[in-house]
């Protein structure tokens, strides 16, 4: 299912966040939204989950106008850089609970949200953690346990907000290759704001270079290395031409 965002601007106060900001997603799509402090990618990630709106510009997704959808009526699953885990849930009750909150006619049987549960844990890799509280996790099972519970609610999209940038560096390695192994698993596609130059040439299919409330480029990260379209964006990514989407040199 592909997304459609079309001159979107965002303003808070007088502030323009967003300049009249275009993008187009293919299904399935692994994008990842880069740029420094500042430059409206986080701004951008929560107008298309429906956390705020927009003053201006449309979103479709698989062509429906979901510009004025709540963030509930959009079907995304998002990731925080908090984790924002249920403390009294066990890691199970936690991937479970969307769906235990659906609607009843759109509720899977307590067998069928069971089955999936265990599903996604074993793809996961923490399986054996089902039981267990998120006081007694690490900071990465925690992570995966959000990203777990994110995908339970089958989303139309993946949205994630700088979901590695707590952890130390061995442990952001691992959950990337996780979360891309995940993200093609499960067939959906995602938007990750990121910081790190590495992590999305690692992991996104295209970037779109932000600064000052605009896209400078969104391009592969081979063309962004080779045919920067900006001075920003050839001093931005300087250094950056030894990854790409595997992490091997380009």
């Amino acid at each position: 299912m592909s997304l459609q965002i079309q001159n979107i601007s965002k303003y808070y106060g007088a502030n323009l966040v967003l300049d009249a900001v275009s993008l187009d997603i293919e299904p399935g799509e692994f994008i990842a939204l880069l740029g420094p402090s500042g430059s409206g990618k986080t701004t951008l990630l929560r107008t298309i989950a429906g956390l705020q709106f927009a003053e201006g510009g449309t979103l479709s997704f698989d062509g429906e106008d979901i510009t004025g959808l709540d963030a509930r009526e959009r079907r995304f699953g998002m990731v925080f850089q908090n984790y924002a885990l249920f403390e009294h849930m066990s890691v199970a009750q936690n991937v479970a609970f969307g769906l235990k909150m659906r609607e009843r006619s759109a509720r899977p049987s307590a067998k069928d949200i069971s089955r999936r549960v265990v599903e996604l844990l074993d793809m996961a890799q923490i399986g054996h953690l089902a039981e267990r509280f998120p006081s007694q996790l690490s900071g990465g099972q925690r992570q995966r346990v959000a990203l777990t519970r994110a995908l339970a609610i089958e989303p139309r999209l993946l949205l994630l907000d700088e979901p590695f940038s707590a952890l130390d560096t061995r442990v952001r390695k691992d959950l990337r290759f996780s979360l891309r192994s995940l993200q093609q698993k499960v067939g959906v596609g995602a938007i990750l704001v990121t910081h790190d130059q590495e992590e999305a040439f690692e992991l996104a299919d295209r970037i779109a270079v932000m600064a000052d409330g605009k896209i400078e480029q969104f391009d592969t990260p081979a063309n962004l290395i080779k045919k920067p379209s900006s001075p920003f964006v050839a001093e931005f990514l300087e250094g950056a031409g030894g990854y790409n989407q595997s992490g091997a040199g380009i």
